[in-house]
């Protein structure tokens, strides 16, 4: 007999009374307690609602059906994703043409997508696919629906064919072609890198269509690597107009009247240290010791929010940057050279507006006591790590006598640094001892060199004070009981942990398996492998298995610095959440009311966190052009260097002398038949018994490098 399910009107919650509108979380609760997909007029009659309040439902259902908590099949009948076998997620594709859905739901596997069922969709995308089948390696597959578009525009080389123009995606992943009109062309050339907006969004018959709006150059232009970038992550290099005027309004230094109510520091010995290139001088530090051996820290930071008012055209565009993006030969500022090399900028010998945190700590660097308040400071010195570590390091003797006055300060310094660090690795946190690259430009702003950025003591005293800084704000919002942003880092998964055990098993190690990973355990593994041939790799695979930092409303704690309350705000001119901070700091101490939201402070944070996610993009793959071009005028030179990851089809080793890796591909090992052992993550000769394993030294051959794939092939040299 076919049973009908019973027809009947939901009576509303009592917290809904007082005619107020249905929320989101009401709905998608409603809807998992329902047993099938239903109509939007079956939805009405079952909550209960008015006719009148059918308008506010669709609303609502649209939105939910953007975001992908909901989604709407044949029938215009509305349903749970998870219910009906459907996965969001963001849709990865490979070069050779398959790809698959990474679901946002987190510890969910991975959905392969063939070729055939891409369903329209392009790399990056936003996608609702359904699962078709199991695989023998997991869940199989097809996209049904785009919910949003990953780009706009597309970065690539200019070619004709016979009877059309079209566009070779730069990006590999993006596995169409883009078709170009005749008149939309912009009298492009062959061959020449140019930009492309999409007009028309590819189906699963039809190829996507764009037209030309900006000729980058060729190829061999060294300059043409940035603007690719920029493009490529559509990257905001034009400050707006309005924003541009509100900066040139700016006094060119703080008026005496500005600097009431704040405390004048301008007699302590305060200074900045930075890199040699830097431009933005945002934190200056000073310190004071006393009889008992108490020291009294200054971290004093560029009051921005002073010249920078909340909803300002300044602000409007800062916040939809995001972040300050830096290129080997360029910044991309968060603001305009006026605020951020300037006015905001803490030079020397000037008076500047600061926001300062006072901490006391005792000779063990415990922290005895801690004091916020805007403050006026003038900096004595720009200082560089690079000299100060002449001075504190090398005992260099001319440095020395040029820093004489500040070297007291910089050996108090160096003592409250190390103090602080030894408590903070006592707690658990992770210290990773991979350098950064550093690319080094010939006046023609060609690579000569890609080198490891050097970390000294000077680049540890600021690491230290600038953390110290961050988490006694981060304490002071949360005493405070304000809505904040903070800086969360969460602990890694359970099947990333479970594959770096594995890792750490087959180069000897042990591990602790335990339900919740521990940044002390995590820190013994460092440890146990410091100074080591296998070091480095140990060190970048452990940080590959972790989770991003991000930005969050709700503080969950940082995982890789084992605190329990962080936030960023010692950088103000390049962060805006550094920003945020500020204006919540000044709140709490001016009694101010007009605090946001929780659930605004999460927008805020969502969107901050995917933008520090593009510069961090950017940044890495400027850098990995760069490398590529370094390395293509090197054919067959010989390097040494160390095996940094295994595959099936070959092996990458990371040069000793430049900050390079390249693969060795499986077909240039001709003497033996390989094959890979991935339990073990080694390549295992069948005749001979020959290994090739994670941290082997081994020396190379620059053999091929492809600029336009970014890959660097080597040629292994035996005996």
């Amino acid at each position: 007999m076919n049973r009908r399910r019973k027809e009947r009107p939901m009576k509303r919650k009592k917290e809904r009374q007082g005619n107020r509108p249905l929320s989101a979380d009401e709905l998608l609760r409603f809807m998992a307690e329902e047993e099938r997909p239903l109509l939007w007029r079956e939805i009405l009659r079952r909550l209960g609602l008015a006719r009148e309040e059918g308008i506010g439902l669709r609303r609502l259902l649209r939105q939910l059906t953007e975001e992908g908590k909901l989604v709407r099949i044949r029938g215009n009948r509305y349903g749970l994703p998870t219910k009906m076998n459907l996965v969001v997620g963001k849709l990865r594709c490979h070069p050779d043409g398959f790809a698959f859905v990474i679901p946002e739901k987190e510890g969910e596997d991975h959905i392969f997508i063939s070729p055939r069922k891409l369903g329209g969709a392009l790399h990056g995308d936003r996608v609702v696919a359904r699962v078709e089948s199991m695989r023998r390696k997991g869940k199989e597959g097809r996209v049904i629906r785009v919910l949003e578009r990953s780009f706009k525009k597309v970065v690539g080389r200019f070619a004709r064919g016979k009877h059309y123009a079209y566009l070779v995606p730069e990006d590999e992943r993006i596995l169409q072609e883009i078709f170009i009109p005749e008149g939309e062309t912009k009298r492009a050339k062959a061959g020449q890198i140019v930009v492309a907006e999409i007009v028309r969004y590819p189906e699963a018959t039809e190829r996507p269509e764009g037209r030309i709006t900006h000729i980058l150059g060729y190829p061999d232009d060294p300059e043409i690597e940035p603007q690719i970038i920029i493009h490529k992550y559509d990257l905001p290099h034009r400050f707006s107009s309005a924003a541009l005027a509100q900066a040139r309004t700016l006094p060119s230094i703080p008026s005496p009247e500005q600097y009431h109510d704040r405390v004048d520091l301008r007699q302590i010995p305060t200074f900045t240290i930075d890199g040699e290139k830097a431009r933005d001088f945002d934190d200056a530090v000073a310190i004071e010791e006393d009889e008992k051996g108490e020291r009294l820290l200054y971290v004093s930071i560029s009051d921005v929010s002073h010249y920078v008012e909340e909803g300002s055209p300044l602000d409007q565009e800062a916040f939809f940057r995001g972040t300050s993006v830096y290129f080997p030969d360029r910044a991309i500022p968060m603001f305009p050279p006026e605020l951020s090399n300037e006015l905001g900028c803490l030079q020397p010998g000037v008076d500047r507006l600061t926001l300062t945190v006072e901490m006391r700590f005792d000779e063990e660097g415990e922290p005895k006591g801690v004091r916020f308040y805007p403050s006026v400071i003038r900096s004595a010195k720009r200082l560089t790590y690079t000299a100060v570590r002449k001075a504190l390091v090398d005992g260099d003797e001319a440095t020395q006598r040029e820093l004489r006055p500040l070297m007291p300060s910089l050996e108090a310094m160096a003592r409250l640094a190390e103090a602080l660090r030894a408590r903070r690795l006592a707690r658990g946190a992770l210290d990773f001892d991979l350098p950064e690259p550093e690319v080094i430009l010939n006046l023609q702003g060609e690579a000569e060199d890609v080198v490891r950025a050097e970390r000294n003591l000077a680049h540890q005293i600021i690491e230290e004070f600038m953390i110290a800084a961050n988490e006694a704000v981060a304490r002071f919002l949360e005493e405070a009981g304000i809505p904040s942003i903070y800086r969360i880092h969460e602990p890694p998964s359970e099947e990333s942990m479970k594959e770096f055990r594995r890792f750490l098993s087959c180069l000897g190690y042990r591990m602790r398996k335990t339900e919740t990973p521990s940044p002390k355990g995590l820190q013994k593994v460092l440890e146990a492998v410091r100074g080591k041939k296998e070091e480095k790799v140990v060190n970048k695979l452990l940080l590959r298995s972790m989770k991003w930092a991000k930005y969050a409303a709700e503080n969950i704690g940082h995982f890789g610095l084992a605190s329990q309350a962080y936030t960023h705000f010692t950088s103000p001119i390049r962060r805006y959440p550094d920003l945020m901070v500020h204006r919540l700091v000044k709140r709490v101490l001016s009694k101010r009311g007009g605090r946001l939201s929780p659930e605004e402070l999460a927008q805020k944070a969502d969107h901050l966190s995917n933008r520090e996610r593009v510069a961090m993009e950017a940044e890495r793959e400027i850098l990995d052009r760069y490398r590529v071009r370094l390395m293509k005028d090197r054919i067959r030179e010989v390097y040494d260097g160390v095996i940094s990851g295994v595959t099936a089809f070959g092996f990458f080793v990371e040069l000793d002398d430049i900050y390079v890796e390249g693969l060795v591909p499986m077909t240039s090992l001709h003497d033996d038949y390989y094959r890979y052992d991935e339990k073990r993550y080694v390549l295992i000769g069948e005749r001979t018994g020959k290994t090739f394993r994670i941290g082997d030294p081994v020396r190379v051959r620059v053999e091929r490098v492809d600029v336009e794939r970014r890959r660097i092939d080597f040629g292994l040299i035996t005996g």
